[in-house]
């Protein structure tokens, strides 16, 4: 969330870096906020008038009531006073949840450093690593390399309907191998602590990271009729994101506590709303999938640093699975809700033959911390809202896709990257 004092000491500008995500920009109704500020105004300097008043009428009664004198009719005015004070108050606090309401659904502003673009055109690739593999064959897409191995649409689809997979055999190992390779290079190369968090969350979790309210519609969610639950509602987490992230939530940590980096391999829900029609085939686009998640949550002067950090952590992983890939620095654009500035990584997929989305590195400054009230104790003792930062590193389902397609051999078998081996027995091919 924005800081409100942004807007009210200079709207102007703020419109004007909302309006490099989208021109016009409509995400914050202006004049709505215009007409709340001036009613907050209105009611504040009014209930400075109202109590002036009541203590110059306070001092004059208690000047009667030395002398004897009748004080009825002022003690009257005191009380009515009172009364307008009250409702000042009450409306006061419907005009703040009014405003609170306003920037909830007002996303972050982008870095200076973020390119101008209104889509993903207008994303600036930063480098390039590794080399597109030359086939003296046709390649095939991964959903025809992965049946013989064990990736199962079909059943998935009976199961639970469209958009999931059943994995099993070479192909489920494979995927668990994965994983667990990220995993440790996170924890063992990285410094990163290992968690292992709900799948489902309340709400307040994903009002703190930035799914509610705004998307909603794209998140499954769950009740319970039974017990002490009965009525409650809870989310599928569409990105560990949210659980290791809101573990700082309504905290003041210290200084010497930082930075704190979290890892987690969940499995990730998005029903993905208005998504019909795009990579309807295969892993690319599931309504369930696996993904290691990176949670940093740093000091703001580092948080820069830390992004830079961050994608060099999911680079590795990349290389470690000898992966051709290329970073890319988004667009104002073309970036998400919560991010002051996002390097997405990008896969080389050759049944495609161009650069997928396989990872993306974000810095949301102090937007999400605002929202959960995560803080630290600064220098000077004083708390300040922290910084945090998410990656994902890797998704699980497009890594065992790329893996699949780019050390795919001729006869359908699939080579077995140096690194990810030792977490299959030692086995240099994959077949079926």
């Amino acid at each position: 969330m924005l800081d409100i004092t942004l807007l009210r000491r200079d709207l102007d500008a703020v419109v004007a870096q909302l309006q490099r995500r989208k021109n016009p920009q409509p995400y914050l109704d202006v004049e709505r906020f215009r007409a709340l500020e001036a009613e907050r105004k209105q009611i504040q300097t009014a209930t400075e008038q109202h109590q002036a008043s009541r203590n110059a009428l306070s001092k004059q009664i208690g000047q009667l009531k030395g002398r004897g004198e009748d004080t009825s009719a002022l003690m009257a005015e005191v009380s009515g006073i009172g009364d307008a004070m009250k409702a000042g108050a009450e409306r006061l606090e419907q005009v703040q949840a009014e405003l609170q309401q306003l920037l909830l659904g007002v996303p972050n502003l982008p870095d200076p450093s973020v390119p101008e673009g209104a889509d993903e055109t207008g994303n600036v690739e930063q480098r390039r690593w590794g080399t597109a593999p030359a086939f003296g064959f046709t390649p095939r897409d991964h959903v025809d390399l992965g049946a013989p191995l064990g990736l199962d649409f079909e059943t998935g689809a009976q199961l639970a309907g469209s958009r999931f997979g059943f994995l099993r055999g070479p192909v489920a190992r494979l995927h668990r191998a994965l994983a667990q390779l990220m995993l440790d290079l996170h924890t063992q190369r990285h410094g990163y602590t290992e968690c292992y968090t709900p799948y489902m969350v309340n709400a307040a979790a994903m009002r703190g990271t930035g799914q509610l309210p705004k998307f909603e519609q794209d998140l499954f969610h769950v009740g319970s009729g039974d017990g002490d639950a009965a009525g409650a509602k809870w989310y599928l987490i569409p990105t560990s994101e949210v659980t290791l992230t809101n573990t700082v939530a309504e905290r003041i940590l210290a200084a010497e506590e930082l930075p704190i980096r979290l890892t987690a391999h969940t499995p990730c829900f998005r029903s993905e709303a208005g998504s019909a029609g795009r990579d309807t085939r295969g892993m690319i686009r599931q309504h369930q999938f696996d993904k290691v998640e990176m949670v940093q949550i740093t000091t703001p002067e580092h948080s820069f640093a830390a992004l830079d950090e961050m994608v060099g952590h999911a680079e590795a992983v990349l290389q470690a699975l000898e992966l051709p890939y290329r970073v890319v620095l988004l667009c104002a654009g073309d970036m998400g809700f919560g991010s002051v500035k996002t390097f997405d990584l990008e896969v080389w997929l050759p049944a495609q033959n161009t650069y997928r989305e396989i990872s993306s590195c974000s810095n949301m400054g102090a937007f999400q911390a605002r929202r959960m009230q995560a803080r630290y104790k600064n220098a000077a003792g004083k708390p300040e809202l922290v910084h945090t930062l998410n990656g994902s590193g890797l998704a699980v389902g497009r890594a065992l896709v790329a893996v699949l397609e780019n050390h795919q051999q001729a006869d359908g078998s699939v080579r077995i990257p140096a690194a990810l081996r030792p977490y299959l027995g030692g086995a240099e091919i994959l077949r079926a």
